[in-house]
């Protein structure tokens, strides 16, 4: 049965993207398609189960709950991810490195995850306005490796609302390279949301795939849960939060 929110995203897909949804309801989620968007959505009204692999089409996951908070952003990425986003090239933009209060207040705005700080951050500005932000760890030296060798964490990276930048995570990658000259780069991508990531087009190779995992997330944090009694313990202690379960991750490392 359709709620509020799934009627929010099929008016978005009707009207938004201007394309024709059809929904098929199944045990755990609702599967959402139309064509010519190029992905399908499976949609959950209760994630505490866990979420449900596509079928070999590109899928993206959405719970009622994410949905009910982050309404807005989540509408723009799925106009980005439809091809339908206002498209701004590398070339025309400035890579620059911002504080730390522009890159929470960016990402507050535009990234799904909670807002991380980082310790280096580098933006891409268009005509004065910034599009696209990229946030990176400190230096970490490696067991594995050599005493000289700097592994950094690519943590966050998003751009503006439904602006696409073509280009514009390699530009910050190159900016943050020339600064501090990284061994390597490495980051995690959600499976929610890609299942082939773009990140390989420029170099970054897979190392290893992370199983789904439950989280209890708050406007400022994401805390993992190993154990129900955790999720006991964090709905009393934040009752501000909501409960997630991802399809796991992707970690990439881009060798230099």
């Amino acid at each position: 049965m359709a709620n509020a929110g799934m009627i929010g995203l099929l008016n978005f897909i009707g009207y938004g993207l201007k394309l024709s949804p059809a929904m098929t309801e199944y045990a755990n989620y609702t599967l959402i398609t139309a064509e010519g968007m190029g992905f399908a959505i499976h949609y959950y009204t209760d994630v505490s189960q866990g979420t449900i692999a596509g079928s070999g089409e590109k899928t993206i996951h959405i719970s009622e709950d994410q949905l009910r908070r982050d309404a807005k952003k989540i509408y723009n990425r799925l106009k980005v991810q439809a091809g339908r986003a206002e498209k701004v090239y590398a070339r025309s933009t400035v890579a620059v490195r911002i504080d730390k209060r522009i890159a929470l207040g960016f990402l507050k705005d535009h990234h799904l995850q909670v807002a991380l700080p980082g310790k280096y951050r580098y933006g891409l500005y268009h005509q004065g306005e910034l599009v696209s932000l990229a946030v990176f760890s400190g230096g970490r030296r490696m067991h594995n490796k050599t005493e000289d060798h700097r592994s950094f964490e690519l943590i966050r990276f998003c751009h503006k609302s439904d602006i696409i930048v073509i280009g514009g995570l390699s530009k910050l990658i190159q900016a943050f390279i020339k600064d501090f000259k990284p061994s390597d780069i490495m980051t995690y991508v959600d499976a929610d949301w890609t299942q082939d990531s773009s990140l390989q087009k420029i170099g970054f190779e897979v190392d290893k795939t992370l199983p789904g995992q439950r989280f209890w997330l708050t406007p400022i944090q994401q805390i993992p849960i190993l154990a129900d009694e955790e999720l006991s313990a964090l709905k009393e202690k934040y009752p501000e939060g909501y409960l997630h379960f991802n399809s796991g991750s992707t970690k990439l490392i881009l060798s230099l």
